[in-house]
């Protein structure tokens, strides 16, 4: 019944949300302005140039939007050439889900030069599909992005599971219809009918994700 894996990247596979906080505390810093992990917390999951806007509006960043997203962009880049930060478990299910040849997406709002930097230390073929913020016209909480990523793998996103760590990524993945397995990082997640909320990628195998798609399928038959 498991057609895909669709996997949010940032604070989900990979633990980059410090190196965007810390490129955002340098950001406002450089032009006189103050910065708080409130502030941060806030832009978890958001479209980047959403992102860029908050910051124009609550850390004084004088800057086009399209120019904040790159010089933050360029930091977290770098810094993720240095050290890519997998999240735990990450790795292995991914790499458990490709031998049981379930077809996975990234689906990330980063843009795609960042997520070719992740995807350099994994084999080739552990995604089928690639969704990114600069591929997409509306960014989560719209569904467009996990939409995408559906229909690039050819399958339908209410067979899928969204593999998410924030409120607007789920937000994204519900809206498209997809069932959510969520995994808490940086911001807490509510609880509501038909979420899963897991503590690590560790405790996530591909049963536990054909279990979760069998037993809504199940709920929902008359």
């Amino acid at each position: 019944m498991l057609q895909a894996v669709l996997f949010d990247m940032d604070g989900t596979i990979v633990d980059t949300e410090p190196y965007w906080i810390a490129a955002e505390y340098r950001l406002v810093e450089s032009f006189g302005g103050t910065w708080s992990d409130e502030h941060a917390h806030a832009l978890v999951g958001n479209a980047l140039i959403a992102s860029a806007e908050y910051l124009r509006e609550h850390g004084g960043v004088p800057l086009e939007p399209e120019e904040i997203v790159e010089r933050l962009l360029d930091e977290v880049v770098r810094a993720t050439r240095d050290a890519v930060p997998w999240r735990p478990g990450a790795v292995d299910l991914l790499a458990d889900l490709g031998r049981r040849g379930v077809p996975c997406a990234l689906v990330t709002m980063s843009y795609e030069r960042l997520a070719r930097v992740v995807l350099e230390q994994l084999p080739a073929e552990t995604f089928g599909a690639l969704v990114t913020g600069d591929q997409v016209a509306d960014g989560k909480p719209h569904p467009e992005a996990y939409l995408t990523a559906a229909a690039r793998l050819g399958v339908d996103p209410t067979q899928c599971v969204a593999i998410e760590d924030s409120p607007t990524g789920i937000a994204s993945a519900e809206a498209a219809g997809c069932t959510v397995v969520a995994v808490p990082h940086n911001v807490p997640i509510e609880a509501a009918p038909g979420r899963h909320l897991i503590a690590s990628l560790q405790d996530v195998t591909p049963d536990t994700l054909d279990a979760v798609i069998t037993g809504r399928t199940q709920q929902s038959r008359p």
